[in-house]
């Protein structure tokens, strides 16, 4: 079945609120997002600043220990304005530079929707004029949290959340373990590009109109999302240091090999150890994002 919802409520928090729209394995979704400051596809404000989510969407006969996948069939910007904000974390550079930044304010960017570039003019900046491509991904994507619990959009965990990491696009599937009754699947935080890390708190920050497709898996064992890409398989970790966040997310990699490919961990230890590689996602908020990927070329079949 196809549905399509225009949002007309939003949450600051993943948690187990009511729903918005009950759908079904096999299911499609057209919605649409608020920006991460609750501006909509017109520039107003729709929704409490602070990546505002779309959602719930209850997926039936999702229950705690299955697996929830989601497609993102698209992720389009809506409108011809976005915005970032002017400088970097303070926690992202040496400590005797931190007095160099400047002083961080929000600066808008022109959307061109058909050439799908953006353009800054921060009369402040040198230089002044910069233009990227749209490179369009979710900067939040996740389920309810485990135990009932209502968690900050500002941050991440074993649920998903804001993990800011920029392979969030069109065309991959991500998957969630689900911790409540209908997993209760949220979307968000749409960024038109953004570079590694979200080191400026934000990326290209703009409405969005997405397409996603749902598919339930019975008693899976998940215990981070994971990601499929055309050429990879991805396990993503959420968690201060970063250190530890790279640990959730291999080993998190080293279960689905074991699991899904037919590796013990002894095999698997030899192909990470050789063909493994590092993603960043976010590294600005309270909790940071490893990915851990392998290119499917070395995996059997």
């Amino acid at each position: 079945m196809e549905h399509t919802f225009e949002p007309a409520t939003y949450h600051n928090n993943f948690g187990s609120y009511d729903p918005i729209l009950r759908i079904s394995s096999g299911d499609l979704v057209r919605t649409s997002t608020a920006d991460a400051f609750g501006n909509g596809r017109e520039g107003d404000l729709v929704a409490k600043p602070g990546n505002p989510l779309t959602g719930p969407f209850f997926v039936e006969d999702a229950e705690p220990g299955d697996e929830l996948v989601v497609l993102i069939e698209a992720i389009v910007p809506n409108r011809d304005h976005g915005y970032t904000m002017s400088g970097v974390a303070p926690h992202i550079v040496d400590g005797d530079f931190v007095n160099e930044l400047p002083t961080r304010s929000k600066v808008r960017w022109a959307v061109d929707l058909s050439s799908g570039t953006a353009t800054l003019n921060d009369e402040l900046a040198e230089p002044t004029t910069l233009t990227v491509a749209f490179a369009p991904m979710l900067g939040c994507i996740g389920v309810a949290p485990p135990a009932g619990q209502a968690i900050s959009t500002a941050t991440s965990g074993r649920y998903g959340g804001n993990m800011d990491y920029r392979a969030v696009t069109a065309g991959v599937s991500i998957s969630f373990p689900v911790f409540a009754p209908g997993a209760l699947f949220f979307v968000g935080d749409g960024h038109a590009a953004q570079g590694d890390g979200e080191i400026v708190g934000t990326g290209i920050e703009i409405s969005m109109d997405v397409s996603f497709r749902v598919e339930l898996r019975k008693n899976v064992e998940l215990r981070w999302p994971r990601m499929n890409t055309e050429t990879h398989i991805i396990a993503l970790g959420n968690a201060r240091p970063v250190d530890q966040a790279l640990q959730h997310a291999t080993t998190e990699l080293i279960r689905w090999l074991c699991t899904d490919y037919g590796y013990d961990t002894r095999g698997a230890s030899h192909l990470l150890g050789q063909a493994l590689e590092y993603d960043i996602g976010n590294v600005f908020d309270p909790a940071y994002t490893v990915a851990a990927k392998i290119a499917k070329n070395h995996l059997p079949g």
